[in-house]
């Protein structure tokens, strides 16, 4: 009983300083590529792009390491994003027809986007929003002073009292220039392009959906122009003088249209091209029109409809040259990065930036070939299906340059200070130790990214497809046809989330940074050893099998074959290159993986067993079958279709009846079972003096399926033969809570060629509740873990205490339990699962550095649980420190994909595409620092915003025209051009007014609903 009271820890108030300088949690940076994006904007002036997300999502990126997020309140998606030029403002429209104003405000003299003020745009007064009055387009002009919002007019005029919003809705004043002809019969459809005169502001563009184009003046309110196109429209472009203009249309084509002030009601454009025709093809549902000095440059889409209907390009025209870039996702919007001074005769773009569905493509429009620009960050890290990852620490500056230099051999052109989005300031200071990043993929390769700073820049990507005979040698035939067919396609992007073979999914890695050394395994059961090389290489890759059932009878593999390796020499580029290629028997996926250069060898581990090798010499050193006679599901592999129904379910029935009768008592000696009643029964008497309070755990059955699973593997040079002698072990624990200590004999270096390794089974464990075992590391003397190889031998690292007695620290699905070596007796234990009610999933231990000294640190022991929460140990003493609350309990991948780093920071996906950064020390924290410096001509911010509705006309001009299907809930885009209805102008003309007319008719509805004209945002 006494020893639950000492287990009472009181406040030590110098312990809770010390625990606040060690320990503070945050979410810092959002690394990856937005998840699905839905809006793209960019200021020429600040050098800044906005992505917006269908989750409300608002990020500004600008020079590596300028980024800012926003997030709307609602989680509705951000259909549309403006900036206002120049000023650090912009206005996001989201799809529930609500406005949002934002501001890049300074604070604590770094930069911050935060929302001013939000605004709903009103329907048709006395009916609920339709698709009648659903926003489809927005324009702000340059001059920030004007707002049109589809055909709405939102003016920004600014007094010493306050600033108005005035709406006012003016497009039943071109309805009397239309031709008559061109009234009748079908109506108009939504307002699909507004754009502003290149050289009179006043001037606008209203592109309508059936193909009528207005130029209308906005302070005379008259038109100027009318042009009466006859294809459904898409968008519209001016051409820098303003002396024309281009419109892109739903068959697939553009037209160039004359500006002029002679002939006001224009019927022909003056060309027409369909560049894919004539066969019908998909809609240009966006044309950029561009000047450079040899002629023009159109961007658009079009494909033909039959053949590439499913493709998604966009085509740059440029006199004779023509490339249709090909990409892997849907196009969501583009724009170019161009000349926009006024008083320059050309506007000679540089760029081309496309944002894709999954990925961000730019373009170099100045070279020769327009070659694809490196991005710096965005980059697509679910290019292929993420299946593991791994962080390296403190990173080797040798090592680093080699997997820059190898990263560079690799794409030439990556020179990342050619980024053309180059607003605002990075004031970060430059990363005291580089970080890498890597990740395994579905389609067999490891990518290696600089986790250095908030920019996570791809370095070197790693492929293990070229060792193994695939499928994969079918795309150079695709690419030889292609060249000579029409269109002229080329692949751009890298995304590809197509494996050609499953089984080269990377499944686990470990590296060693001194060494240079990589080991991959993967989904048959291949584990690669690797070497990094400066030299390109031709050679043969050594090959061998390990059995690790070890001839065992009864066990027949059902899942899928082994990948099988190339004969012969193999041509490999300069980076990692394989040596050799151990293939684990039967073929299932490895499930953990080690690695100890300075001796060597390497240890993994399957749902089968687990094996040693010594790759020096090419010799398997050892082969243990873990299995089960029940473990049948070990036999079927992940990839295996052969799963019997009635046996899952047999199975899932004798697990309920074993937990009802768990509780009854049953005299079985030295049975696990019965322990672990008599310690519930125990805690049934002492439940009210245990603090906390502890829940009761149901043991778990022996025969339960994957039992053999080998959950992790660790080398250490410890004492486990006796208390005066060390010597390299390998340690590796099960999914029953079996843990295996092997003694090594390890020759030295200079006769490693001579001898071989041998491995002696010194002790084996049996977790009382067989829950998995999550993680094994052995501590030394002063209670802190062993250094990794070569850290000692090279000066890198404090030499371990191996005069005092070693410990080894086991993590299982429930608890955490130390014990002294070499006797293997427990302790000191923390039985999480009882205390908190959450099982492990995940652990690392760091090193926390106080933010107050730099020279005072603590090693601690963080860990993951299946809720999504954070908890932080003292080690050896396993005494609570910290809980964080950091991941979704409903986010399954988001906690299976954690991994922490060394300082005390970790990553987790929050999406297939994104990482989320977050950090539990309170020194080492990764967080964007940027400043964007602007000038603004108003500071609006110090007045009140008062939104006042000046009037609303029934409906603009094709709602006075339209049929009764325009009433309808759908939404405005399913409105097409065979839309009929019999109304025309002589039977909606008494709808028709002035517009001082609907201002008074609106000011009544109001007063009459008893809402007050002016509504107070502030």
């Amino acid at each position: 009983m006494m020893k639950f009271r000492f287990r009472r820890q009181g406040n030590d108030p110098h312990r809770e300083k010390i625990k606040q300088d060690l320990f503070a949690f945050s979410k810092t940076v959002e690394h990856g590529f937005p998840n699905q994006p839905s809006a793209l904007a960019y200021d020429p002036k600040l050098q800044l792009m906005a992505i917006g997300t269908k989750s409300g999502a608002i990020k500004i990126y600008g020079a590596p390491g300028v980024e800012m997020t926003g997030l709307h309140k609602d989680t509705a998606a951000v259909t549309q994003i403006h900036f206002l030029y120049g000023q650090g403002r912009m206005l996001s429209l989201l799809d529930d027809n609500t406005i949002h104003l934002w501001e890049i405000v300074q604070r604590e003299n770094r930069s911050h986007l935060v929302e001013l003020h939000s605004f709903n745009l009103p329907g048709r007064p006395g009916i609920e929003s339709t698709s009648a009055t659903r926003v489809t387009v927005m324009l702000l002009k340059l001059s920030c002073d004007l707002c049109l919002v589809l055909s709405s007019v939102c003016r920004f005029s600014e007094s010493s009292e306050y600033a108005e919003l005035k709406l006012a809705i003016c497009n039943v004043i071109p309805l009397f220039s239309v031709p008559e002809e061109y009234k009748c019969g079908k109506s108009l459809g939504p307002v699909e392009s507004l754009q502003e005169h290149p050289q009179d502001s006043d001037k606008i563009l209203i592109g309508y959906s059936r193909g009528l184009v207005v130029l209308w003046d906005l302070n005379s309110r008259h038109v100027v122009n009318l042009f009466l196109g006859k294809q459904q429209l898409e968008s519209l472009v001016w051409e820098r003088s303003g002396n024309s203009f281009v419109s892109s249309h739903s068959d697939g084509g553009y037209m160039v249209w004359a500006v002029s002030s002679s002939n006001p009601c224009t019927h022909d454009p003056i060309s027409s091209t369909i560049p894919y025709g004539p066969f019908p093809c998909k809609a240009v549902n966006k044309i950029l029109w561009r000047t450079t000095q040899s002629g023009f440059l159109s961007v658009g889409g079009g494909m033909p409809r039959a053949s590439y209907g499913d493709r998604h390009c966009l085509t740059i025209l440029q006199d004779s040259s023509h490339v249709t870039l090909d990409f892997t996702s849907r196009v969501i919007d583009f724009f170019t990065i161009h000349c926009t001074d006024k008083e320059k005769e050309f506007d000679d773009p540089s760029a081309l930036v496309v944002l894709l569905e999954e990925e961000l493509v730019v373009i170099d429009l100045q070279m020769a070939g327009w070659p694809t620009v490196p991005a710096p960050y965005l980059a697509p890290l679910h290019s292929s299906a993420i299946t593991c990852s791994c962080h390296i620490s403190n990173v080797p500056p040798k090592l680093w340059e080699r997997v820059i230099s190898a990263g560079q051999q690799q794409c030439p052109l990556q020179n990342y200070e050619n980024w053309p989005i180059c607003g605002g300031k990075n004031l970060a200071p430059d990363p005291k130790q580089k970080e890498l990043l890597l990740t395994g993929h579905e389609d067999g390769t490891v990518r290696f990214w600089d986790a250095s700073g908030v920019s996570l820049k791809p370095l070197y990507k790693l492929s293990t497809a070229s060792i193994f005979q695939t499928d994969c040698d079918h795309n150079d035939s695709l690419m030889q046809a292609g060249e000579e067919e029409w269109p002229p396609f080329r692949k751009v992007g890298c995304f590809d989330p197509y494996s050609d073979d499953p089984r080269l999914g990377i499944q686990k890695i470990s590296v060693c940074k001194y060494s240079g050394k990589l080991v991959v395994a993967g989904t048959a059961g291949q584990v690669i050893v690797m070497v990094l090389s400066d030299e390109k290489s031709d050679h043969m890759i050594d090959v061998a099998t390990v059995d690790l059932l070890q001839d065992r009878e009864g066990f027949t593999w059902k899942g899928h074959d082994r990948l099988p390796p190339k004969s012969g020499s193999v041509v490999f580029a300069p980076g990692f290159q394989p040596v050799v290629l151990v293939q684990c028997m039967p073929p299932a996926a490895v499930t953990a993986v080690t690695l100890h250069a300075e001796w060597n060898l390497i240890a993994f581990g399957t749902s089968h067993g687990f094996g040693l090798f010594d790759y020096h010499r090419r010799n398997p050193v050892l082969a243990r079958c873990t299995l089960h006679p029940n473990d049948s599901l070990a036999m079927e592999g992940p990839l295996s279709r052969v799963k019997s129904l009635k046996k899952s379910l047999r199975q899932s029935f004798r697990r309920i009846r074993k937990s009802r009768v768990s509780g009854k008592k049953r005299a079985v000696v030295y049975s696990p079972t019965s322990k672990v009643q008599e310690a519930n029964a125990q805690l049934a008497e002492h439940d009210a003096e245990v603090t906390p309070v502890q829940r009761r755990i149901e043991p778990r059955s022996a025969d339960d399926s994957l039992s053999g699973v080998v959950r992790c593997l660790c080398f250490a040079d410890t004492f486990l033969r006796d208390g005066t002698h060390h010597g390299p072990t390998m340690w590796a624990g099960t999914n029953s809570g079996s843990v295996y200590a092997y003694a090594l004999d390890v020759p030295s270096q200079e006769k490693f060629s001579e001898q071989s390794v041998e491995a002696l089974l010194g002790k084996e464990i049996q977790l009382m509740h067989r829950a998995p075992v999550v993680s094994i590391a052995v501590l030394d003397g002063r209670g802190n873990p062993l250094p990794e190889p070569y850290e000692v031998s090279r000066d890198l690292a404090k030499a371990p205490d191996m005069q005092g007695s070693h410990s080894v620290l086991i993590t299982s699905e429930e608890q955490f339990k130390v014990f002294m070596l070499p006797k293997v007796s427990a302790k000191t234990k923390f039985k999480l699962t009882a205390h908190e009610g959450c099982r492990v999933r995940k652990v690392a231990l760091s090193n926390f550095t106080s933010v107050s000294s730099e020279e005072y640190s603590e090693n601690a022991l963080v860990c993951l649980t299946n809720l999504g929460d954070i908890h932080v140990f003292s080690v050896p003493a396993l005494r609570p420190q910290v809980r964080y609350d950091c991941i979704r309990k409903e986010d399954i991948s988001g906690i299976a994909s954690c991994v922490f780093t060394k300082t005390g920071q970790g990553f987790y996906l929050i999406s297939p595409s994104e990482y989320e950064r977050f950090s539990l020390s309170a020194r080492v924290i990764t967080e964007p620092l940027c400043r964007v410096d602007v000038e603004r001509p108003h500071d609006l911010s110090a007045h009140s915003y008062y939104v006042v509705i000046l009037s609303e006309l029934l409906y603009e001009m094709r709602s006075a025209l339209s049929s009764p299907v325009l009433d309808s809930p759908n939404s405005s885009a399913d409105i097409t051009l065979d839309t009929t209805g019999e109304l025309t102008v002589e039977d909606v003309k008494d709808f028709l007014m002035t517009v001082d007319e609907a201002e008074n008719n609106f000011r009544n509805i109001a007063e009459e609903d008893g809402r007050p004209p002016g509504i107070l945002i502030n």
